[in-house]
């Protein structure tokens, strides 16, 4: 096991993507450059249909266990974590004596639970957060649920702390806390530590320094598709995707070969089809990197091919550790031009590969509205525009770029 030691919160990186195109094996190989390295890796599972100790060749990961030197795994089992849980805060509520809300409470089981949205993806990512934060870590590798169900794991903590403060905004929440009733002031200061560490969870996810997500995808037509949805949703949750790797790619075959017969003719017309696809993807994703990995012959399993892989997805040197690519603002507020009430202001936010029939946007009070491929996300405008009116969008490359007029009627004289 690794000693604690070092200070700050550690680089954590999620790897999203189909558990067919070689998720987790890209994971585990990412932890083990990191590992070699000297960096001190935590490798984590957060996809319930566990794979890690498979591809890594030990027996049993449930438990931390040490996969080598500077490299710990665990497969978290975050049914598990909610059950502990809900265990501890009834129990609580039990001792602090008999009213209706602790006899609701008491009267569920753990099990129960599980059916909540996104109960479990919070506490797993709370998991997440507490090894990122211990000091034992430079780096944490999250190993993702396939591509839909991990997507909603990372919004959980916004769609979860945007619903509390809708329903029961922060200032009514404090004016029960001063009160007299002892439930509410019991009600209200559970709550506060859900909202706590739920803040928690969404600041480390948005931490574009030291958080990212990296997409693992085929080069295939159709997982194109996905991959495109994939980081207009990923863009839309504020999420920083610093790298889209590409598995499987057939290797480049000898001239001399091409007249072996129909399988080698057949395999070379099929890399030619990959390189386009690849091509297109690299001409359209702006400055997210892309690294690529060549198709292995047999599966690899265990730390050696692990080394192998590892080596090749991150070539000339390149960091696995590190944060890929440019880091960009996620939105950025400028004035076009003109000056008071004749002012043109601009937001741009990075939405690459996006389609833009499935655009939308709507302003309610002092958020803006964004949708895309299927996900909606409410952005806090900043002070300026808040006194402007929606004068247009347009898709201007990688970015969606709205543009904003002073309203004259709440705009300083």
């Amino acid at each position: 096991m690794i000693s604690e030691g070092g200070s700050g919160p550690a680089r954590v990186q999620f790897f999203v993507g189909k558990g067919g195109v070689g998720k987790t094996t890209l994971a585990a190989a990412t932890a083990r450059a990191a590992a070699d390295s000297g960096s001190r890796t935590l490798l984590v599972s957060l996809d319930q249909a566990h794979s890690l100790a498979d591809v890594l060749g030990v027996g049993s990961a449930r438990d931390l266990v040490s996969a080598a030197d500077c490299l710990d795994v665990i497969e978290l089992d975050t049914l598990a974590v909610l059950e502990r849980r809900f265990r501890s805060v009834s129990a609580l509520i039990a001792a602090a004596g008999n009213h209706d809300h602790g006899a609701q409470l008491s009267a569920l089981e753990p099990e129960e639970l599980t059916g909540l949205p996104g109960v479990q993806d919070v506490l797993g990512l709370r998991e997440v957060v507490g090894f990122a934060t211990s000091g034992r870590y430079d780096t944490v590798v999250v190993d993702c649920p396939p591509t839909a169900d991990a997507l909603r794991m990372l919004d959980a903590p916004a769609m979860t702390l945007d619903y509390i403060e809708r329903v029961w905004p922060q200032h009514r929440r404090m004016i029960a806390l001063v009160g007299t009733d002892p439930r509410l002031v019991m009600l209200v200061s559970l709550l506060e530590q859900v909202v706590s560490a739920v803040g928690e969870v969404r600041a480390l996810l948005t931490n574009r320094s030291k958080t990212t997500v990296r997409l693992v995808t085929a080069p295939e037509r159709v997982v194109l598709t996905e991959t495109r949805r994939t980081l207009a949703a990923a863009a839309l949750s504020d999420l920083r995707v610093d790298a889209i790797l590409v598995n499987n790619l057939l290797p480049q075959f000898d001239s001399t070969d091409k007249g072996d017969g129909p399988g080698v003719a057949w395999l070379t017309r099929r890399r030619a089809l990959q390189q386009r696809v690849l091509a297109e993807l690299t001409a359209s994703v702006g400055a997210t990197v892309i690294r690529t990995v060549t198709r292995s012959v047999t599966e690899p399993v265990g730390l050696a091919d692990l080394g192998d892989i590892a080596r090749e997805l991150y070539t000339d040197g390149v960091d696995a550790v590190a944060v890929l690519g440019k880091n960009p603002p996620a939105v950025r507020v400028g004035l076009e031009s003109g000056a008071g009430v004749d002012s043109v202001y601009t937001m741009r936010m990075y939405l690459p590969l996006v389609n833009p029939s499935t655009l939308t946007l709507g302003r309610v009070e002092d958020d803006l509205v964004v949708g895309a491929e299927g996900v909606r996300r409410r952005i806090r405008l900043a002070s300026v525009l808040r006194r402007c009116v929606v004068a247009g969008a347009e898709l201007d490359g990688t970015d969606l770029v709205v543009r904003f007029t002073p309203d004259p009627q709440v705009w300083p004289v």
